[in-house]
């Protein structure tokens, strides 16, 4: 779909699409957004090389620990707005409305858009924390949610619910909102991808001055930590099993060449479009996952489905305290856990949203937040239940490289009194 001949449909404003774009290296982009960006970006790199590895690594560890605490009412809370606006548009007479008009058709098959989206909002974050993140809460590595006791089967529930939380409906509401805004305002209203678009309502024309400008810059920043959480986290642990697997130093090196391939990986993709490349990668990757997903499921059934049982109880019977800030004794574990959940997957909101909503014409909305809040939610929670109770059923039995004599003993001691 072209917007280059087209006028926005919102109180008739003459603005043309493009009209403040140039062409560079080949590229139509709008100079002022690519430059400030790219300014700030390299600003920011340089200032990073200039301090030394500890000097960086404290001061944005300093900036973080303000945020996190400072300001963790607004993650929360947010959070919590979002996932409720969804179910109300979905429930509501809205959620019949089509993105792209009544005689939208969708581009892609229903399953080749589940995988990309999913594939877009979880890659591979649910490797590396559907085992680290259970057993982390399990063990009180840095906390445990709501305080609960670790190594007992109270903390086993809170921690697989937990997980669940933090990788469920919330971080799915804070990422379809965004697609679906961007969505309906390119497809609905004929306004350009990007996120000065959301605001047009608030802002009228405006949106295409300084004010737009800056809502552009901002995106691409938060987009661009958002993409080096996901890279960095994805590097070391890439790096960590290859170097347990292959006997390889993990160093540096080894985790900048992980990151590299990957990159070109996503590079060769976009090269030979969404078809050719997007659309093959996701649907591989959902093949992948669900085929792994069953081979674990059938060796350790009996711990699985156990596991599954429990993540859901928790996930109920915690969501409402887990979802609060205030009077909350677990604060350590709120703000190095939930609160920076919610700040990464605000950052990554951006990136995610301009995708989907690039895929979704000719969805409902009813359709669109249905697959993007349920769906999604179902499949993180098998995961994270299946790897993360098999994980914590090895640190239980000694099994794992955690395993722990005294958790053990605490867990089954416990067990024998249930």
């Amino acid at each position: 779909m072209s917007f280059k001949s087209q006028k926005y449909s919102i109180d008739s404003t003459d603005y043309q699409v493009g009209q403040d774009n140039i062409t560079k290296w080949g590229m139509d982009v709008h100079n002022t957004v690519f430059t400030a960006s790219a300014g700030l970006s390299i600003l920011f790199i340089v200032t990073l090389l200039v301090l030394s590895p500890a000097d960086a690594k404290a001061a944005i560890d300093a900036v973080k620990a303000v945020v996190l605490s400072k300001f963790d009412f607004v993650f929360m809370w947010g959070a919590n707005i979002l996932l409720i606006f969804a179910v109300l548009i979905a429930f509501s007479p809205l959620g019949k409305i089509r993105l792209g008009g009544d005689d939208a058709t969708a581009d892609y098959s229903t399953l080749s858009w589940i995988s990309m989206l999913f594939a877009a909002g979880m890659g591979i974050g649910l490797i590396f924390w559907g085992v680290a993140e259970p057993t982390a809460f399990f063990t009180n590595w840095f906390g445990t949610p709501l305080n609960a006791e670790p190594f007992t089967p109270e903390g086993r529930e809170a921690a697989l619910g937990a997980t669940v939380f933090h990788w469920g409906l919330h971080a799915w509401a804070i990422y379809g909102m965004t697609a679906l805004s961007l969505a309906y305002f390119v497809y609905n209203k004929g306004l350009p991808l990007s996120m000065r678009s959301v605001f047009y309502p608030l802002l009228g024309d405006r949106v295409w001055g300084r004010i737009g400008d800056v809502i552009d810059v901002m995106a691409v920043l938060v987009i661009l930590f958002g993409l080096a959480t996901s890279l960095g986290l994805g590097g070391s642990q890439a790096a960590s099993g290859i170097s347990h697997v292959f006997g390889l130093e993990n160093s540096l090196m080894l985790q900048i060449a992980i990151i590299l391939t990957i990159m070109g990986l996503a590079i060769v993709s976009v090269v030979r479009g969404m078809d050719g490349g997007v659309k093959v990668l996701s649907n591989l990757n959902m093949i992948i996952a669900f085929v792994f997903l069953g081979f674990m499921g059938v060796l350790n059934f009996t711990t699985v489905f156990d596991s599954l049982t429990t993540s859901l109880v928790g996930y109920v019977k915690n969501i409402i305290p887990l979802s609060q800030s205030a009077g909350r004794e677990d604060t350590t574990w709120l703000h190095g856990w939930t609160v920076f959940y919610w700040a990464w997957w605000v950052a990554y909101a951006p990136f995610f949203g301009m995708f989907v909503a690039r895929i979704s014409k000719g969805r409902t909305i009813r359709e669109f937040l249905f697959c993007v809040l349920i769906i999604p939610t179902l499949v993180t929670t098998a995961w994270m239940s299946f790897f993360g109770g098999i994980a914590i059923q090895q640190i239980i039995d000694k099994v794992g490289l955690l395993g722990m004599e005294q958790g053990s003993q605490m867990y089954h001691s416990a067990c024998s009194t249930c």
